[in-house]
């Protein structure tokens, strides 16, 4: 496991060009510390999916490199870096494909060779997680949209992550919805790296912001400081809602 001050997540000098010769990644460096909620913020084509695929190996063979509690993401880890690194797509439905929400959840466990009691107890536990217990043996197609993205979020959390990566996940959600995700990922004792587009999110759940633009991190901060920055948002297509103004919302609580 290493000493409890290993950062959870250390990325240096990642660069990465696909094979048609597009270059995503110019040499990304950042560190997330164990218990930080920090959110991945940049415009489209920034090259933020292609950072979170480099995260749990999906994607790799450029230069630099990626740790996760100090392992180096690469093939002689890779079956222990995907059970630390849980990535929750925007789309829940990419996510559960089983009959039933218990068979969902209990997938990833048992494919790592969870067994018996052990598996029921991880069941039980992410969807007590995420508020969904008395759904378990529901079939996830009869759930609604904000429903199944919580399922989609307790599938990583049986896994028993180091990181929870979610892409987008407020997108799509009525405003109820989106306030009990809020409340989730709030009382998870995880890290969290949020890649997202709602500002006001970023803002109400992760102390510190990352802004990539054009394949680098152009800045690193606390997001109320980010969001405030007019030059900086406009230089990188960053928009708040109209009329939104970050420096009236109480800033998240957590170590930024």
């Amino acid at each position: 496991m290493g000493p409890v001050s290993t950062a959870s997540l250390e990325v240096s000098g990642l660069a990465f060009a696909y094979p048609d010769g597009h270059q995503a990644l110019f040499g990304v460096d950042f560190s997330i510390a164990r218990g930080e909620r920090v959110a991945l913020l940049g415009p489209n084509g920034a090259g933020k999916t292609t950072l979170v695929l480099h995260l749990n190996g999906i994607l790799n063979g450029g230069a630099g490199t990626v740790r996760v509690a100090g392992l180096e993401v690469g093939r002689r880890h890779m079956a222990e870096i995907r059970r630390r690194v849980g990535i929750v797509f925007q789309d829940p439905d990419d996510q559960l494909f089983m009959p039933t929400v218990r068979e969902d959840v209990a997938f990833g466990p048992a494919a790592a060779g969870v067994r018996g009691a052990e598996l029921e107890q991880r069941v039980d536990r992410a969807l007590g997680r995420v508020g969904m217990a008395e759904f378990k043996d529901r079939p996830p197609h009869h759930l609604s949209f904000g429903q199944r993205r919580r399922v989609a979020v307790a599938t990583v959390l049986a896994m028993e992550p180091e990181i929870l990566v979610l892409d987008e996940p407020s997108s799509n959600l009525d405003p109820a919805s989106r306030r009990e995700l809020a409340d989730i990922l709030r009382s998870l004792d995880v890290t969290v790296l949020m890649v997202t587009h709602d500002l006001p999110y970023a803002l109400e759940l992760c102390p510190r912001s990352l802004v990539l633009s054009d394949g680098v991190i152009a800045a690193d901060g606390a997001t109320a400081d980010l969001l405030a920055d007019d030059e900086l948002m406009r230089a990188h297509r960053l928009e708040l809602p109209y009329g939104f103004d970050p420096r009236s919302v109480p800033a998240a609580p957590g170590r930024s």
